[in-house]
Formats: C-alpha cells, sequence, structure tokens
C-alpha cells in the first residue's frame, strides 16, 4: 500500500503521509469544497480535499457576475481563486475519484481510483452534481459528434453552424446566449409554454436576432451520420442542426454518500440539516448535493454550506477530543 505520494502546491512539491489520519477530508473540488477545506484549516483542523473535476459545473460558465467581490468573471478563473485560497493553508487536493469508504474503529479509509488510501475522522461530501441526459435515441451515438453539454467547452466548434438548446431555464438561456458569439443560427427547445429564466437572460435574448425561442416541443431523436444532422420535435416536425447542446438540469452525485448509510430523498439529494449534518454523527455534506436550496443553486449557496460543514467539523472534533 501506497505510503505517500507528492502533491505541487503553489509551485512546491510536498509530500503527503497517508499514515495520517486526517481531522476531516472534503470530498469534491468545487465551490463548497474549497470552501470547506479555507474553513477547517482556519480552525485548525487537519483536512484534505480529493476531486477528480477541479471547479465542478461552475466551471462550465463562461461569465459569473453575481459573485460578491468580482464584478465579472469566468466560472474557471473564480474556481482558480478559490483553490488558490485554500492552497495557502497548505491543504492537500488530490486529483483523484473516491471509489469506496469503509470505516474502522472511529476513522474513515477513502479508496481512490489510483490506489491510494486516505484516513480520516469525519466527512464532507461536497460532490455536486452531473449533467441530466435527454434519454433520447440518437444522444449517445452522437456525444461529442454534435451532441454537447457544455456550450462553453464546445460552442467554438460551432462556428457559423445552426445549432440547437435544449431546456427552460437559466442554463439554457445563457447557453444560446454564449452560442450567438460562434452560431449563425441558435434554437431554443422549450418544453413548457414559455422561458422561465431570469429576467436577465431573457431581456439578452429578447435583442439578440440569431435566436429562435420554439415552446412546447420535446426533443424525441437526434438524427445524423458520422455527426449530428437535427432533431426530431414532438410536434412532428424536423428541425435540421449541425450541433445541439443539452441544458436540462442535473443529477445529484449521492451515490458515495449513500453507500455508508448516508440518507437521501426521493431525488438522490443528501438530507441535511442547517449545520450540514447528515443522519450519521461525523458526516457532512454541502453544495448542489445538499436537499437544501434546491431551487436556487449558485455558488455563493455552494461556499456559504461549505463554510457551516467545516464549522459542524470542528465541533466534532472538539467532542471527539
Amino acid at each position: 500500500m501506497q505510503m505517500s505520494f507528492s502533491l505541487n502546491t503553489l509551485g512546491e512539491t510536498k509530500s503527503v503521509d497517508l499514515n495520517k489520519v486526517f481531522d476531516v477530508a472534503i470530498i469534491g473540488t468545487g465551490p463548497a469544497g474549497y470552501s470547506a477545506a479555507i474553513y477547517a484549516a482556519r480552525y485548525g483542523l487537519s483536512s484534505i480535499v480529493i476531486g477528480a473535476s477541479h471547479g465542478g459545473t461552475i466551471t462550465d460558465t463562461n461569465m459569473v457576475e453575481n459573485y460578491p467581490g468580482f464584478k465579472m468573471i469566468s466560472g474557471q478563473e473564480l474556481m482558480n481563486k478559490f483553490k488558490e485560497h485554500a492552497e495557502k493553508y497548505d491543504v492537500p487536493i488530490v486529483e483523484d475519484s473516491v471509489i469506496k469508504i469503509t470505516k474502522e474503529d472511529k476513522a474513515y479509509t477513502l479508496e481512490t481510483s489510483s490506489g491510494k488510501h486516505i484516513k480520516a475522522k469525519s466527512l464532507i461530501f461536497a460532490t455536486g452534481t452531473k449533467r441530466r441526459e435527454l434519454n433520447v435515441p440518437g444522444e449517445k451515438e452522437f456525444k461529442n459528434k454534435g451532441v454537447s453539454y457544455c456550450s462553453i467547452c464546445d460552442g467554438p466548434f460551432f462556428k457559423d453552424k445552426i445549432v440547437g438548446v435544449v431546456g427552460g431555464g437559466d442554463g439554457a438561456a445563457s447557453s444560446a446566449v454564449q452560442l450567438t458569439q460562434y452560431a449563425s443560427k441558435v434554437y431554443i427547445f422549450v418544453r413548457g409554454e414559455k422561458l422561465k429564466a431570469e429576467p436577465y437572460w431573457q431581456n439578452l435574448i429578447a435583442k439578440e436576432p440569431k435566436i429562435e425561442i420554439l415552446t412546447n416541443v420535446e426533443v424525441k431523436e437526434i438524427f445524423g451520420d458520422d455527426k449530428v444532422k437535427g432533431v426530431m420535435l414532438s410536434n412532428g416536425n424536423k428541425v435540421e442542426l449541425d450541433g445541439l447542446f443539452v441544458e436540462i438540469g442535473s443529477v445529484p452525485n449521492s451515490s458515495l454518500a449513500k453507500s455508508i448509510g448516508v440518507n437521501i430523498n426521493d431525488y438522490g439529494y443528501i438530507i441535511v440539516n442547517e449545520k450540514m449534518e447528515t443522519n450519521i454523527p461525523g458526516v457532512y455534506a454541502a453544495g448542489d448535493v445538499t436537499s437544501l436550496l434546491t431551487h436556487f443553486r449558485q455558488v455563493i449557496v455552494a461556499a456559504a454550506q461549505g463554510a457551516i460543514a467545516a464549522n459542524s467539523a470542528y465541533h466534532f472534533s472538539k467532542e471527539e477530543k
């Protein structure tokens, strides 16, 4: 078993001792995870952060304009700053996936996909969400061949092309606006009677001649040859497209927490109270994966919950000692 490994933190190579039992292990490297790491360090807790996807889903956002202190910043840049702040406190940040958690005596052992075994007395799940899929014919076949879940990542590939966006909320609206920088035409396919995005996005869309909204329709099939050629809609119409961006929300990454007995609700979110406590003492959750404020998924909310979870872990550590 590997006894230690090295990390490059703020330009310095540091060794992490795997024989050590950390006060708290934070699973997830998004706003909640990094915020928890910062607060845990300030409380004097020994902590470690493990996550395979730096920044989480916010890194797919082209521009963030509602996080206090930054009038305008990309999601990637904001998360880089979160990470740098955590690294300032010498918190080890491991780019890896936790695949299994077991408990022996009073410590949890986290096994990662690369074979590391990390031990901690308490846990904070900040595992976020993953993109919801359409589950229609052609989606899997044309994934990365015209079907995308990230406009900021793949938008540049559709210069002067016709694209569609599926969804009726802020994610769909912001993606459509983002895509007008490249595409010649952008359709928004809305299942309901109207777009439900914030007024800010609706105003931008109203001023954008490239965008056309089609309401009361669902994408039933994606067709093409070696790449996407178009979609079949629920009203029987066929729309020719070069690309389709799916923005229909997300599902929580809670299976790991569930595997150790953490309670989740009917929608898959981890059930927590106002202290971010789960049903298991010493196990907490924060951010988009939790059952709190599911109608208001924001970076500032996730960061706040991460701080609260760290505070609860601190009090748990004091009681244990």
